[in-house]
């Protein structure tokens, strides 16, 4: 078996994002932070929108819900960039590092429409990548098994005799990896740097 692409998750994989990095700001307490989050600015209410909701619908719907939190609600989008702490170097690195021995080089990421174009403008090394997948621009979202169809797809555009086997897709939820997994791609479960660099070295990928 030879690896032929790889392709990345972003968000614990290549970036530090986080809502605390925000709500620590504007929630001293962190009982309080802790239940603001898991209650009200919740992560499946995020993925929502990461699946293609708009930021203005999800913001209005959750302050008619929550009217007393208008302005905590408000801010997770007006502030969304406070979130993104920045990239993760090591994670980069391997990015990079696969980049400089010629490997194709995609990305998969649940990421609203709406804020991935901040990211693109900050973040010069995405531009390394051939193509990526964003859930919220495809309106589809991991671990569905169709946002993955679509990734080959993208993948298969640049190299149009690639098989599912012949991908190998690196995300730090082992949910993501599982429905890679069961289409046939190789997955890597990123729990660290140095685990998934030894990982792709095991699946015969040098860099």
């Amino acid at each position: 078996m030879t690896i032929r692409a790889v392709v990345f998750d972003f968000g614990g994989v290549l970036f530090d994002w986080n809502p605390h990095h925000l709500y620590r700001k504007l929630i001293a307490d962190d009982h309080e932070r802790q239940w603001f989050l898991d209650t009200i600015c919740t992560q499946a209410w995020n993925t929502e929108q990461d699946a293609g909701r708009s930021l203005a619908d999800a913001t209005r719907s959750l302050i008619d819900e929550y009217p007393h939190h208008h302005a905590l609600i408000q801010a997770y989008y007006d502030r969304w960039h406070e979130m993104l702490l920045g990239p993760l170097p090591e994670g980069v690195a391997i990015l990079t590092a696969l980049h400089q021995a010629n490997m194709p080089l995609f990305g998969l990421t649940n990421w609203s429409a709406e804020t991935f174009p901040y990211a693109r403008a900050h973040y010069p090394f995405l531009q390394i990548f051939r193509d990526i997948v964003v859930s919220g621009e495809v309106k589809l979202i991991k671990p569905d098994a169709a946002i993955y169809h679509a990734s080959l797809d993208q993948v298969r555009a640049h190299l149009p005799d690639i098989e599912a086997r012949e991908v190998v897709f690196i995300d730090d939820v082992t949910g993501n990896i599982e429905a890679a997994v069961a289409l046939g791609w190789q997955g890597i479960h990123h729990v660290s740097a140095e685990r998934t660099a030894a990982q792709l070295r095991a699946l015969g990928v040098g860099f």
